[in-house]
């Protein structure tokens, strides 16, 4: 993914669905023997859904967790959510600060696991899929990409360079990252082209001739209940995917062409288990690992289980309600401004996070989480514009909606469910903004991100981003679209649109100095605030907790989620 832009969590924050969430099998009676130490199990309460998670439609926290250790690249969010090389992929230096320049190098030893050597091919597949520049090729976001010329490389090649035509911000983090390169030899095969024939095609950006590689590559890795063919999704990691199970699990099994430390375990399992049922398994040790959504009941749950451990962490993730810019009652600013001023953002953190995390505030800004030294900053040179809605205003936006002639209004609220935080935070928002003259509905939905959200069929949308430390990775978010369809809206949902927050956006991702980011940041926050784009919640607190028999489990505030040190997974 380009820089490491932000991802839909269902629980944490940013994740799509195409398929109905199915529960895993989580009940008391089960025998409460661990597994052998040959398979560690884990939870997530969505199932997989593509091996690429790079598209618009498939950016999501599903796909990319699972894929941390199975598709590598030049760097990771490592511990603690810090941009990690991962020198057993290659390696990269900045040579040159005017142009910027990058220079990569992949390792001699760097070979997917159908034995395809990694190159340029590949490299060219990555490029053209997150440049922008070969139209077609959907991608969850192009920053930073977009502004480097075409890597100059040749057949079999190891070596490149990224040559940008303005200072990039995150050029740390740019250039092929962990699960953002794929193999461009399934594409070729699956378009009917030789790899000389797809390297100049791409080479001359000729969208005509890669029509059927584009194709492949926005819909062929999609799983709708099984994987693709084995010989479809290679590894370029310690573990290759081996076995979907429908609405139970997904497998993987040690990868044996990787060249770097064996994975600790031979296999590891992801199971699809409820938010609200993950407990209950992990007290069965039908799982090793949870990471259940955050609430005073499930702390409370598990905090009493023998043999667990239990972690309250810091997160890249935050939960906010978006609304709908395209075909919704919110096209009128009047009926957004009445609806934040309803909405009890408080009160919604007082019931349902406080508990949990007791130093808990309603957010102010988006972009910066609470933990990042710079908050403050930017929160100050935002104007503190969060402050008219620090608490509900019912009488305001009950006028605000009479003046519109709106009152009676049906509002949509949109959500990933089954999620009971989400759906008692619904409830507080209809208690309230009732009052003030809309008719709020919950549609809540087990499909929302598959098909729901693709096809704006909210009014506002309750959910999460997951995301790092980067700049550069929430630009997409709130850049004006090329269309406002599923493979041109990037990460911007909702199709909101502002001119002045597109040139900030840009001149944010181009401003190397740290110092220097905070003011245009704070820029931007203010106009999200005037516009009312989003209404920030609050910022998740990471839940997570299991056998203490396991080593190196280390949770990740970061996009990462906890698979990122998966191949370190032992159970003693």
């Amino acid at each position: 993914m380009a820089g490491g832009a932000l991802l839909l969590s269902a629980c944490a924050g940013n994740d799509s669905a195409s398929n109905p969430t199915a529960s895993g099998s989580a009940s008391a009676s089960a025998p409460a023997s661990a597994p052998a130490a040959q398979t560690i199990t884990y939870s997530y309460e969505q199932e997989f859904h593509s091996y690429n998670n790079n598209t618009a439609a498939e950016n999501a926290t599903r796909n990319a967790g699972p894929l941390q250790r199975v598709l590598t690249g030049f760097w990771f969010f490592g511990d603690k959510g810090a941009i990690t090389p991962d020198k057993d992929f290659g390696t990269y230096e900045k040579t040159s600060d005017d142009p910027l320049t990058v220079e990569y190098t992949i390792s001699d030893k760097a070979v997917w696991s159908d034995g395809v050597p990694i190159d340029c091919d590949d490299v060219l597949l990555w490029w053209a899929s997150n440049s922008g520049k070969v139209k077609g090729f959907s991608s969850s976001g192009t920053t930073g990409v977009e502004d480097t010329k075409l890597p100059e490389c040749d057949k079999g090649g190891k070596k490149f360079s990224l040559i940008y035509d303005k200072p990039f911000a995150d050029w740390i983090a740019n250039g092929p990252g962990a699960t953002a390169m794929l193999p461009a030899q399934v594409v070729e095969k699956q378009a009917g082209l030789s790899e000389d024939d797809f390297i100049a095609a791409v080479k001359a950006t000729d969208a005509k001739k890669l029509e059927k590689a584009i194709k492949f590559y926005n819909d062929g890795w999609i799983s709708e209940g099984t994987l693709p063919a084995a010989d479809l999704i290679p590894s370029s990691g310690p573990y290759k995917l081996s076995k979907m199970d429908a609405g139970q699990s997904l497998t993987f099994v040690a990868n044996d062409k990787w060249w770097g430390a064996p994975a600790a375990t031979p296999t590891i399992v992801e199971r699809v288990i409820a938010l609200d049922e993950q407990s209950q398994a992990l007290q069965n040790r039908e799982v090793q690992i949870v990471q259940p959504q955050p609430g005073p009941d499930v702390l409370k749950q598990l905090q009493g289980l023998e043999g667990v451990k239990t972690e309250i962490s810091d997160a890249y993730t935050y939960e906010h309600l978006d609304f709908n810019f395209d075909s919704s009652p919110f096209k009128d600013k009047a009926l957004r401004e009445a609806f934040a001023k309803c909405v009890p953002r408080q009160l919604i953190v007082d019931n349902l996070i406080k508990p949990v995390a007791p130093e808990s505030k309603p957010l102010e800004i988006r972009n910066v989480a609470p933990f990042q030294s710079n908050y403050a900053a930017v929160i100050a040179a935002s104007g503190g514009g969060a402050a008219a809605y620090a608490q509900p205003d019912v009488e305001g936006a009950k006028a605000l909606v009479e003046k519109a002639g709106k009152t009676g209004t049906e509002i949509k609220i949109g959500y990933q469910t089954p999620n009971p935080r989400r759906t008692a935070a619904v409830q507080l928002i209809i208690d309230s903004c009732n009052k003030a003259g809309f008719k709020v509905v919950d549609k809540g939905s087990e499909d929302f991100f598959g098909t729901v959200m693709p096809a704006n069929g909210y009014d506002v949308a309750l959910f999460a981003w997951s995301g790092s430390s980067l700049v550069s990775g929430w630009g997409s978010t709130y850049t004006t679209p090329v269309k406002c369809d599923g493979e041109n809206k990037g990460n911007n949902n909702g199709c909101y649109a502002n001119k002045e927050v597109d040139a900030l956006v840009k001149k944010l991702n181009s401003t190397v100095d740290l110092a220097a980011q905070d003011p245009i940041i704070g820029q931007i926050e203010k106009i999200l605030w005037d516009d009312l784009a989003t209404i920030p919640l609050f910022q998740h607190p990471g839940l997570y907790a299991w056998d203490e028999a396991l080593q190196n489990i280390v949770p990740n505030p970061a996009q990462s989620t906890i698979t990122w040190n998966m191949d370190k997974w032992s159970l003693t």
